[in-house]
């Protein structure tokens, strides 16, 4: 996702895709200057000869405004065709069978289209951290080759082409009769994702998936002190776990061979809706998270820390309680569960708004919001206006109550609202990168003024000791 930090200086492979020339050969400029003077030797003596030499043939290139509309056009009409041909095999099933077809093929597909738009929303982040100028690299501990926002938004690109592709044929060929070779859409495209993030070879930028991979094995096992980069991922992570529980669900069936068939929609199945491992997958991220507040309070000794696991902790009722629901007898779900459900739910929601807005963004007692005491370096482009923090403050409130939506797996029938919200979450999470990035710039930023400060006066203290040591 960001970057990486493992492809060696001098490596003639460090970018294979998109990457920006580096060329070390130190002789080159001799060469170029001594194969000019060859050609102009050339042509003189083809001058002399009377021999008449026509112009070497360049190869005129279209200008990149007409290469980006040729794309825009292409990607239209592939968007085009794909709409029609999915609507057209959609509507071949008979309306009985039309919903479980489309629930189980938007199982599989959504929660790639997810992580498609959470790479398209990072690259956007990326952009906007260029324009002011901000060192994210720095901040993610990032090497002089990760990847820009320009190939964030190719890599994102890939991904809204492939995706929706491979549905379409699926249900193309579904529709179509071919059964077995539908089944084989979704585990083709799952498989070559899997194969492209542990590719061990120098193509496809190893060094960011290499970053990602050591990132996630640190997210996993916190067993070293936890940097800005590990716990900034495990928190995006905890608004796609959502996502995460669909890919549980879809590799289970891909594993049990109920890939285009009706078995899975059983609710007692091992892949049914009321299998144990979806609260298990759906509450990881946040176990994970908070294993890194305990290990940073271990490193630390800040109390602080130990309030952020709290608040992670209380998403584990929300979650668990909603999953009784498919366990016990209705009255008793009506009458205890479901209450405790609902006071749980409310209690995350609180307190993650209040972490977001005092602790993460820092705006304690939003005070920057009628008066910026402070500088930001985002002010200049658009957090210096009042409006834009009323509505982050509005809209993160408003997408923390809809979050406990995601997390309760006894409220997933209607698959697009699910789909709808955990986009919003993933929206949500987009605005805190934002201010959760400021926040740390600013914290950088203070510790380099307090060392120089420092430095300052240690240097005027020397200066005096040698002036007296003079007098």
């Amino acid at each position: 996702m960001f970057g990486g930090n493992v492809s060696p200086a001098n490596s003639p492979h460090l970018r294979k895709s998109t990457s920006r020339s580096r060329v070390f050969d130190l002789g080159a400029g001799d060469l170029g200057s001594s194969a000019e003077e060859n050609f102009l030797q050339s042509v003189e003596s083809d001058e002399m000869k009377g021999v008449t030499t026509p112009l070497t043939t360049v190869a005129i290139m279209p200008s990149p405004i007409l290469l980006w509309r040729l794309k825009v056009l292409l990607f239209v009409i592939w968007g085009f065709i794909c709409c029609k041909v999915g609507w057209g095999s959609v509507m071949r099933m008979s309306a009985d069978l039309r919903d479980l077809f489309l629930y189980e093929a938007f199982l599989y597909y959504n929660p790639l289209l997810l992580v498609t738009l959470m790479v398209w929303l990072w690259g956007i982040n990326l952009w906007v951290f260029f324009q002011a100028n901000i060192s994210y690299a720095t901040i993610f501990e990032l090497d002089q080759y990760h990847l820009t926002h320009r190939e964030i938004w190719k890599c994102a690109t890939w991904m809204t082409i492939i995706v929706p592709t491979s549905m379409t044929a699926y249900l193309y060929l579904y529709s179509h009769g071919e059964v077995p070779l539908a089944a084989f859409q979704p585990v083709l495209l799952y498989s070559a994702v899997a194969m492209i993030i542990i590719f061990p070879f120098d193509i496809f930028y190893l060094s960011s998936r290499y970053f990602l991979l050591r990132t996630l094995w640190r997210i996993v096992f916190p067993l070293q002190a936890i940097t800005f980069p590990d716990f900034f991922v495990a928190d995006i992570f905890t608004s796609m776990s959502k996502v995460f529980s669909d890919l549980e669900r879809s590799v289970c069936r891909m594993v049990h061979r109920q890939v285009a068939t009706i078995a899975w929609f059983e609710a007692d199945s091992v892949c049914g809706s009321h299998s144990v491992a979806i609260p298990i997958v759906l509450v990881l991220p946040y176990i994970f998270r908070l294993f890194q507040c305990l290990r940073q309070y271990k490193d630390t000794g800040e109390k602080t820390t130990l309030l952020n696991a709290l608040k992670y902790s209380t998403a584990v009722p929300v979650i668990f309680l909603s999953a009784l629901k498919y366990h016990v007898l209705p009255d008793q779900w009506t009458n205890i569960y479901r209450p405790l459900w609902l006071l749980s739910s409310v209690l995350n929601s609180s307190y993650s708004f209040y972490w977001d807005v005092n602790r993460d963004w820092d705006m304690s007692g939003f005070t920057r919001i009628f008066k910026f005491s402070k500088l930001h370096f985002f002010s200049h482009m658009l957090y210096g206006r009042k409006w834009v923090y009323f509505w982050v403050l509005s809209s993160n409130l408003i997408l923390r109550c809809t979050w406990t939506y995601k997390l309760s797996a006894h409220l997933r029938h209607n698959y697009l609202t699910v789909f709808a919200i955990t986009a919003l979450e993933i929206f949500r999470r987009f605005q805190w990168v934002f201010f959760r990035v400021e926040k740390e710039v600013n914290k950088m930023n203070t510790k380099q003024n307090i060392q120089l400060s420092t430095i300052d006066k240690s240097t005027e203290e020397d200066a005096l000791l040698l002036s007296d040591h003079n007098v």
